[in-house]
Order: structure tokens, then C-alpha cells, then sequence
């Protein structure tokens, strides 16, 4: 049996190697037999800034209404996305500050530490483009982009990242790496 996947591009264009990435993803998990929604966040329309901190309640626009539902109906995310100055585009940022708030994603409760991690039973799948060597970025950059995502994000709110895809450098690379690359991302979906 299938599981239900919401697919999160989160590039801006839809021309990207990302957009790639999500429609080889996208196809493969139908195939498999996998429930499928997408969000493509650049088609989406609302302000990715969170205006007043977490001090007063911004109204959330149609499209975020629709993607809390979707992560609320979705088992399992995958979320594609490259690594801009070191960390995730800042749509992508905006997104999350718009989407996972307290009440929905979280819940801080009086005298605990921790909050509570309304998300839990969710997994996710990551797949990341990057012009930066592999290597340079994991050693000596130390991953800020993928940590945030996964340690500071998802499992903030009790989404289990189970495996991350990184794809690199994109600038320069062959028509044959980048196949190679669209037949990883199919093959994580059709599991």
C-alpha cells in the first residue's frame, strides 16, 4: 500500500534542475503506487515574511491554509531544494516561518524545556542541489543548510528525516551526471 506524499519544491523557478528533481520524484512515487500532492512555492501566493515575530497572529493566506492541511494530510514529505549561500532559499525560509507555527507544528507547555512535537508520525525525504563540492560543503562548511532543515525544522516538529540526496556541483556538470542524479531521485521515490 501506498503512502500519502506532499513533494515541496522549493525553488523558486520551475525551469530549475530542482523542478527536475521533483517531477522525476513526482512520476516515480505515482508509479509505486504512492497518494501524491505537490507545493511548488513559487507558485504559491503569500508573503514569506512573518511580520511580527511570533507576537501577534498573521493571518495565513489561502495557499498556507492549503499547505497546512496538505502536511497534515501527508505521511511522508520530500522536500527539494538548493543551497544558497549555505543555507535554503529564503522563500523557502518564509515558508516554513509562515507555515509551522506554535499551535500547529509545536507547543510550548509551562515548565517543560521542550515543546511538544505536533508533527510526530511523519517522515521525510530531502534532496538538495548545491554548486559547492560535496565534500567542501559537508567538512568544511559543516552542512548549515542541511542541519536546518532536518534537525532544527523537521524534527523540531517530529518529522523523522529518513535519507537526504545531495546533488553537486550542479554549475558545470554533464547531461550524463545530471541523469544519473534524476535516476537517484526516482529510485528513493519508488520505495
Amino acid at each position: 500500500m501506498g503512502k500519502r506524499i506532499l513533494l515541496i519544491l522549493g525553488h523558486p523557478s520551475a525551469s530549475s534542475f530542482c523542478a527536475a528533481l521533483a517531477e522525476g520524484y513526482a512520476q516515480s512515487a505515482l508509479e509505486a503506487g504512492h497518494e501524491l500532492r505537490q507545493l511548488r512555492l513559487g507558485a504559491l501566493d503569500f508573503d514569506p515574511v512573518l511580520r511580527a515575530g511570533y507576537q501577534q497572529v498573521q493571518a495565513l493566506e489561502d495557499d498556507l491554509s492549503a499547505a497546512q492541511s496538505d502536511i497534515l494530510w501527508a505521511e511522508h514529505l520530500t522536500l527539494v531544494y538548493p543551497i544558497w549561500w549555505g543555507g535554503i532559499p529564503a522563500l523557502l525560509k518564509g515558508f516554513f516561518d509562515r507555515v509551522l507555527l506554535p499551535g500547529f507544528a509545536f507547543k510550548y507547555r509551562k515548565g517543560k524545556a521542550y515543546p511538544d512535537k505536533l508533527l510526530k508520525g511523519r517522515t521525510a525525504h530531502l534532496l538538495v542541489t548545491m554548486d559547492t563540492p560535496l565534500w567542501y560543503y559537508r567538512w568544511i562548511y559543516r552542512m548549515p543548510g542541511l542541519h536546518e532543515v532536518r534537525k532544527t525544522t523537521l524534527e523540531f516538529c517530529g518529522i523523522k528525516p529518513l535519507r537526504t540526496l545531495t546533488f553537486g556541483p550542479v554549475l558545470d556538470s554533464t547531461d550524463q551526471q545530471r541523469q544519473t542524479w534524476l535516476q537517484q531521485a526516482q529510485a528513493i521515490a519508488g520505495r
